[in-house]
């Protein structure tokens, strides 16, 4: 990258769209031979854009299947699953990656299932040239003074609210 340094990109807000902005920025790094590294916080389960992000070189590092949601967990799950996503995050630094995606940032600070000290370091200490995006629903005052582009996703209309499950393809 020609920049001396990257940019931080935040995507939030209640609104449709923050992960999906983030995974075709990803893709977008890719197909112009960038490398990339994503970190999925407090997601497990089956999305479509991983296998295709992975067979593209991208390195992914996600929750286990099954995970429960935050407010589901007791104390000694949430140390497992803070240990987990800091582990994730260690492990996503050693790749040198130029995209480096934080997808649920803000919720894995907010929640305190991240290591807080190494999530700041990764964003605002970050190698030369290399691009972070951020995604969640409230980021930290610190997220939002660090970002160079910042988007707001709003919801206006959502399918859920008429009962309408997400749909494979669509929201994951």
């Amino acid at each position: 990258m020609s920049e001396s340094k990257g940019l931080v990109h935040l995507y939030w807000g209640d609104g449709k769209g923050k992960t999906t902005a983030a995974m075709g920025l990803a893709l977008r790094a890719l197909g112009t031979g960038r490398q990339v590294a994503v970190v999925q916080f407090l997601k497990g389960g089956p999305s479509g854009e991983i296998p295709l992000l992975r067979s593209l070189g991208a390195q992914i590092f996600r929750g286990k299947p099954g995970m429960k949601f935050s407010f589901q967990m007791n104390e000694g799950e949430k140390a497992q699953t803070r240990a987990l996503q800091t582990d994730h995050l260690r492990r996503a630094l050693e790749c040198g990656a130029d995209l480096l995606v934080l997808d649920e940032a803000c919720a894995a600070w907010q929640k305190e299932l991240i290591d807080q000290d190494l999530l700041r370091s990764a964003v605002l200490n970050r190698p030369a040239g290399q691009e972070v995006a951020l995604t969640g629903r409230r980021p930290a005052q610190w997220m939002w003074e660090a970002a160079d582009y910042i988007t707001e996703m709003h919801c206006h209309r959502h399918p859920f609210e008429r009962g309408v499950p997400a749909r494979e393809g669509v929201e994951f």
